[in-house]
């Protein structure tokens, strides 16, 4: 029961309240409020500060949210192992993904880990906003760039550039540029990570290397969003090659500017500072990586 009862606190913190972790388990809020309570009792401390409109973890609640990820992630790869023998995968894998490579990367990714282990369940959420891994209880997370918490392990699985392209109709309007400086006279379409706006493209290596402001008519938080409106002819886009690949290889996007091309940005998997790492999740992450280093991913078109 005390098991259960860490499980079901994992979740109200993951899920932010009584209600919504209750909607989660198909339980009642009073039987979650009560197993909480239950829990506190066993300890002796507050675990969470409630009120009609917040909650929040106590410090012996983030203590016990961190010892939890570990210690549920070791009961449910030992129940894996007991159940169903050594050599089989079970259990749950909650993933985070940016959207473009959520769609045409991630998921092609877990359609073929999923038909190979049909006991997985696999969850997939795609945002491309700022997501807190550990909070929100992710296994794993595929992220571009540097990452900056330290406290998270990490694991490399390349570097791809990325690349300003356009449709043919939109360069049958407006022109193809040849230079950095040219994209003033057109209309770029600019992402926004969380409070980032990625209105500065870099271009060059080195001493070569230029930022040149732009922009346009449409700024969006949804990279699939984006690369649709390329598509339509809308204006001019700055994407990952693992985002437009497919696109550009069937003349969908053209690329522009190859001569200027800035140094590639690194993708990673981010994992919580988990003390074990369940091996359902770690032949999924190995799964990645092969992907990642295979000539390209299928056309999400």
């Amino acid at each position: 029961m005390l098991i259960d009862n860490i499980r079901l606190f994992a979740t109200i913190a993951e899920k932010g309240s009584l209600v919504a972790a209750a909607r989660e388990l198909g339980l009642s809020t009073t039987t979650v409020s009560e197993r909480l309570a239950a829990l506190e009792a066993h300890y002796g401390v507050v675990l969470m500060n409630r009120t009609t409109r917040s909650l929040s973890l106590t410090d012996e609640g983030r203590a016990l949210l961190e010892g939890a990820k570990s210690l549920l992630a070791e009961v449910a790869e030992l129940d894996s192992r007991i159940r169903f023998g050594a050599q089989k995968l079970a259990g749950p894998i909650r993933i985070s993904s940016p959207v473009d490579l959520g769609r045409a990367f991630a998921s092609r990714v877990i359609d073929a880990f999923t038909a190979a282990h049909p006991d997985i369940q696999v969850e997939l959420s795609l945002s491309d906003g700022y997501v807190d891994i550990v909070r929100q209880g992710f296994d794993i997370a595929l992220r571009f760039g540097e990452i900056a918490d330290s406290t998270l392990r990490t694991r490399k699985l390349g570097a791809f550039p990325r690349i300003v392209c356009a449709a043919p109709s939109y360069l049958d309007a407006h022109g193809t540029p040849q230079s950095p400086d040219a994209l003033s006279g057109h209309n770029c379409l600019i992402m926004r990570f969380g409070e980032t706006l990625d209105n500065l493209w870099r271009f060059g290596k080195g001493k070569a290397q230029q930022v040149v402001s732009v922009r346009g008519n449409k700024v969006v938080n949804d990279g699939s969003l984006i690369r649709q409106w390329a598509l339509n002819g809308e204006g001019i886009i700055l994407k990952s090659e693992l985002d437009v690949r497919a696109d550009l290889n069937a003349g969908r996007l053209i690329e522009l500017l190859k001569t200027y091309q800035a140094p590639a940005v690194p993708l990673q998997m981010m994992f919580p500072p988990a003390r074990a790492q369940p091996r359902r999740v770690k032949a999924l992450a190995d799964a990645f990586a092969k992907a990642a280093a295979s000539p390209g991913p299928a056309d999400p078109a």
